[in-house]
């Protein structure tokens, strides 16, 4: 009879739990390492967008270029070691890290950036506000669960370093590929500019993207208009609410031309972000600028302002 029944030690036999546990440490360790390669990768192999996102969350623009190439390395350093179960550890303390980090710099800066864009991950449009930092503690938990529910390190300090280097050399190669890019490439023939048809086949140009509601772009386009430009022709493109373009003219004292060709232009020279501006002579392109801490000595050196 005895043999038949279920004994009471028996049913108070404890579950395992080791096996959810690893489970979750997994699916957080996957989600996290996902969210820091994207953010990472892009700031690596586009670290020039990367330093004009930067330079709008209030990264002086001198600081932007290297940022962006650090915290690439960063993110992406930590994407990779919290998704390889013997560094899982380390990559959680990293990413826990960074995303405090984050969240201090917001809070700073919370009066001068809510409601802006935080440009932390590509393709993924988070405004400053609470929101941000809900978003930004759940990346946390889940870093911490990923880290302890993981098994203790096991892998060596050189192979960790060796996955840094490669990051850094891949960082630098892609840096290097994305400043050496060609000129040369050839500007539509002609644009409309104030209603008429406008060449661009001839002389140096200067066509300056800009969003009149753009701080950054603002204080830019005061900067360009202390600039004697002799006789290059500036031309200035509004991403969105053309109708604030003219207004825009007169805060900045920018003498220029406004365009309507905005998106043709912007398919000609791509960009991801304002202020940009594109220099051409006779019809095509001789520079690209996304940065313009630099930009007055590129622009002499050109000969398009003396």
């Amino acid at each position: 009879m005895n043999d038949s029944m279920a004994q009471p030690d028996e049913a108070l036999v404890p579950l395992d739990v080791s096996g959810w546990k690893t489970a979750a440490s997994w699916m957080s360790a996957v989600a996290i390492s996902l969210l820091f390669l994207i953010a990472g990768l892009w700031k690596i192999t586009d670290a020039p967008s990367a330093a004009v996102r930067l330079t709008q969350a209030l990264v002086p623009e001198v600081l932007s270029l290297p940022a962006a190439i650090a915290l690439g390395i960063a993110e992406t350093f930590a994407g990779v070691l919290i998704l390889v179960p013997r560094f899982r550890r380390w990559g959680a303390w990293l990413s826990g890290l960074l995303l405090v980090a984050f969240m201090v710099y917001i809070g700073v800066f919370y009066g001068q950036l809510r409601g802006e864009e935080c440009n932390c991950f590509p393709w993924v449009e988070r405004a400053v506000g609470p929101a941000f930092f809900i978003g930004d503690a759940v990346m946390l938990v889940l870093a911490a669960l990923a880290g302890v529910w993981a098994k203790p390190v096991t892998g060596s300090r050189r192979s960790a370093a060796l996955i840094l280097a490669a990051v850094s050399v891949f960082a630098l190669v892609s840096y290097g590929a994305a400043v050496t890019r060609p000129t040369g490439t050839p500007a539509p023939a002609t644009i409309t500019v104030d209603g008429q048809p406008y060449s661009l086949e001839h002389g140096r140009v200067l066509i300056y993207f800009f969003d009149a509601e753009c701080l950054h772009c603002l204080h830019v386009g005061r900067r360009l208009a202390e600039y004697n430009w002799g006789d290059t022709r500036i031309v200035v493109a509004p991403v969105q609410r053309p109708e604030l373009a003219l207004g825009f003219l007169q805060d900045t004292g920018l003498r220029a031309a406004i365009t309507t060709d905005t998106a043709l232009l912007r398919q000609t020279f791509p960009f991801v972000d304002v202020p940009a501006a594109v220099a051409i002579e006779d019809g095509r392109q001789q520079a690209l600028l996304l940065q313009f801490e630099g930009a007055e000595a590129e622009l002499r050196s050109l000969g398009f302002i003396r």
